[in-house]
């Protein structure tokens, strides 16, 4: 059986690209923002 494709806590999933962490940094908003005019369900994990 194969393994899965993401492994790891959640608590370090959020903290690396959780929305938060996303909005903390001039690139992390420039991602968001081009998930949003993208018309992405979900913006951040």
């Amino acid at each position: 059986m194969s393994k899965r494709t993401l492994e790891g806590t959640n608590r370090k999933q959020k903290r690396t690209s959780g929305f938060r962490a996303r909005m903390r940094s001039h690139t992390g908003r420039r991602v968001i923002r081009s998930r949003r005019k993208k018309g992405r369900h979900r913006l951040a994990v």
